[in-house]
């Protein structure tokens, strides 16, 4: 390995606590009313909002300072335990409920979710796997499905809970990595299909999950049922116009957009900062993305580069459904737009997953 530099990436730094004040305040101005309403403080998400951030923000630079080759070497004991917690979570008074998913465990006054601590495990144990055995990969039985497997073990448990939305980017995610580490095209092409018709069981399987699939193909023909958040987050971003209503003035937070500060939150803002406002936020990520592309293509190693590829690519697919989802391209998943939705477990591991790549680009020859 490389002598270790002097400062990590810092345009990487600046990018995402840019994100993450953009997101503190679009989670007061989109919660103001709804947090009145239920809590009597119109602080309420903010505050907790800004504790995590916090948390997430020192958790970012204390281990933008740890070797990143320490998640290799405890790779297999933190998949091990994430694995227990998600089988723990599907224990009834164990985990808890919420809108219809039971993925969340209960810590104090907070909650945790498994499932996000799932998807860094996956990428740190499938970037040790995949760096060990890259010669191995281009073999469907010795290098593609014992990673495979262990894949869709977890994304099996995830959906037991269930939470397509986590499963999709945690597998996504997986995928993308496998990908890049030299599989065959064509295994992917069969094993496509195979996950074509598995998606189309798992749609099939749950009444929900088929109103979701046609209020995205036209969320007019139920406004009021499975079409209604669709119809809501277009009705908020249609008439922010060019320059948005103002920040504060969003009207779809007035109890017609449900809990705009989560997975809507990117309607809320481009209502009040319209299309110039979407677009920067938009660019953010876009050079946020280039610069973890461009860290994950300057590691000195394997095993750096796959666990780069993996963090950045889990933002860029979360991105992508968030804002297909908002925008009426894809229908609702319950994916939140990273650094800006409101979420303890989603932004404290998205901010850790940054610190593991500022350590990376310590080590990554530009």
């Amino acid at each position: 390995m490389s002598t270790k530099r002097s400062a990590p990436d810092f345009i990487l730094v600046f990018l995402t606590l840019s994100l993450l004040a953009i997101g503190l305040v679009m989670v007061y101005s989109a919660s103001a009313v709804w947090a009145t309403y239920k809590f009597d403080d119109s602080f309420f998400f903010a505050k907790r909002q800004m504790l995590f951030a916090g948390l997430g923000v020192i958790a970012m630079f204390v281990i933008m300072n740890i070797d990143y080759w320490t998640w290799r070497t405890w790779a297999k004991v933190i998949l091990i335990v994430c694995f227990v917690l998600l089988v723990l979570v599907l224990i009834p008074g164990v985990g808890l409920v919420r809108n219809g998913s039971q993925s969340w465990i209960g810590v104090g006054a907070f909650s945790i979710q498994p499932s996000e601590f799932m998807k860094f495990a996956m990428i740190a144990f499938l970037a040790k796997y995949l760096s060990e055995n890259q010669k191995k990969i281009t073999s469907f039985k010795q290098g593609l499905m014992p990673s495979l497997s262990l894949v869709f073990l977890a994304f099996g448990i995830i959906m037991m809970q269930p939470d397509l939305g986590t499963g999709t980017v945690m597998v996504g995610t997986c995928v993308v990595m496998i990908f890049v580490s030299g599989a065959r095209v064509s295994h992917f092409m069969w094993l496509g299909l195979l996950g074509a018709g598995g998606f189309v069981a798992l749609v099939l399987s749950a009444p929900y999950r088929i109103k979701r699939i046609t209020s995205f193909l036209n969320p007019w023909e139920d406004p009021l049922g499975s079409g209604f958040q669709i119809i809501q987050s277009l009705y908020a971003i249609g008439p922010g116009g060019l320059l948005g209503l103002g920040l504060g003035q969003s009207r779809q937070k007035f109890f017609y957009l449900p809990e705009p500060q989560t997975d809507f939150i990117f309607a809320i803002l481009a209502e009040e900062l319209g299309f110039i406002g979407g677009s920067l936020v938009l660019l953010l990520f876009a050079l946020l993305l280039w610069r973890g592309v461009r860290i994950a293509l300057g590691a000195p190693d394997l095993y750096g580069s796959f666990l780069a590829i993996g963090i950045i690519s889990m933002i860029a697919i979360q991105v992508t459904i968030n804002i297909g989802v908002v925008t009426g391209l894809m229908p609702v998943t319950g994916i939140t737009l990273p650094f800006l939705s409101y979420g303890g477990s989603s932004l404290t591991l998205m901010l850790a997953g940054v610190g593991v790549l500022l350590n990376v680009s310590r080590y990554a020859r530009y």
